[in-house]
């Protein structure tokens, strides 16, 4: 717990980690992400490279929900606009993934602001159903292919992945994750600074009381819009990293149990929190293969219990999620502060 800040500069004010604990953090955990990929096999940076795209993911939905308080089930849809616009540039126009995926992410960004239309009369619930709608109406395009030119599923060329001729192919795991995770790195330092800029100081303003933000000034269309079309924006990012990474990409991928998941993330990891987002990503990337790990390892044991490895997946994530709305609604964010605050007055009570 901090007795209080006192900052001595201008420069000291405006840091994102004024604290020099908070900057060892930070010094390490670049160093861990560094040295990850040059020790670990395949297995491990494949769950790395999903963890990364998840967190993306997981941010843009925080932005829109945690921080603005505008409520989405519709996340999914706006990750399957933005894999298969990448997909289609990559396919058809033969764009390498540093023109496709920066390009599927303003299309996101637009669909996004398109559906975000409503959200200035909506609120609560309606929202909520509003966003289910997108995702619907997303996802009926895309199963019929006909209407983009596409069957059931959309293969991306191996050319596609090249940056300035430079193949990801050759080694997909190992190169995808540096892309991966240079774009979560870009996404959490915008994010950060976001809210900390006045369009992010007046979102934050809408969440808590958007009677009393527009009394103030603050022009409710235009900064929901803006929230919905940024949130879209790093859906876009994440699902067009989606399509390069896997190489072909469906529908099936996309679907409304996505965007629960997406939702899971934020719950879990700490709602308006951009390491929150992570964490939550995280966590609900690696509980489904810890369960699948311990499933093999109780095969030989018991040979049925494989059958009902869905099954434990689902109440897995269930059980997660109503755990932590009942014993830390703040998320895995508020018990890693818990855990600094005990360590930072210790040995002391008070």
């Amino acid at each position: 717990m901090q007795s209080g800040t006192f900052h001595t500069s201008y420069a000291g004010d405006m840091a994102l980690r004024p604290y020099w604990p908070m900057r060892l953090r930070i010094i390490l955990v670049i160093a861990l992400m560094l040295a990850f990929p040059w020790f670990a096999g395949r297995y491990w940076l494949n769950l790395a490279n999903t963890i990364g795209i998840a967190a993306i993911g997981a941010i843009g939905l925080n932005i829109l929900v945690g921080y603005t308080g505008q409520i989405s089930i519709g996340h999914g849809g706006f990750l399957a606009v933005g894999a298969y616009t990448a997909g289609l540039l990559a396919a058809n126009a033969g764009l390498p993934i540093w023109l496709s995926v920066p390009i599927a992410c303003v299309v996101t960004a637009a669909v996004g602001a398109i559906f975000g239309l409503p959200s200035v009369r909506l609120k609560g619930l309606y929202l909520a159903i509003a966003t289910l709608a997108a995702q619907e109406i997303i996802i009926w395009f895309l199963t019929r292919g006909e209407l983009l030119g596409i069957g059931e599923s959309l293969s991306l060329p191996p050319a596609a992945n090249t940056i300035f001729g430079l193949s990801l192919a050759d080694n997909n795991d190992f190169s995808f994750y540096w892309v991966i995770m240079g774009s979560l790195v870009l996404t959490a330092l915008f994010v950060s600074n976001l809210f900390r800029s006045r369009a992010g100081r007046a979102l934050v303003a809408i969440r808590d009381q958007d009677i009393a933000a527009q009394v103030i000034g603050v022009n409710l269309f235009r900064y929901k819009l803006v929230a919905f079309a940024t949130s879209s924006f790093f859906a876009g990012l994440a699902g067009a990293l989606t399509a390069h990474y896997r190489g072909i990409i469906s529908w099936e991928r996309f679907t409304i149990e996505v965007s629960i998941l997406f939702l899971a993330m934020i719950i879990i990891g700490g709602l308006g929190s951009v390491s929150g987002s992570i964490y939550g990503a995280a966590f609900m990337t690696l509980l489904p293969a810890l369960l699948s790990n311990l499933s093999r390892a109780a095969s030989g044991v018991f040979p049925a219990f494989s059958g009902y490895l869905p099954y434990l997946q689902q109440g897995a994530f269930g059980l997660a999620i109503i755990l932590f709305l009942i014993f830390e609604p703040e998320g895995i964010v508020k018990m890693w502060r818990n855990l600094k605050d005990y360590f930072r007055l210790w040995p002391f009570s008070y």
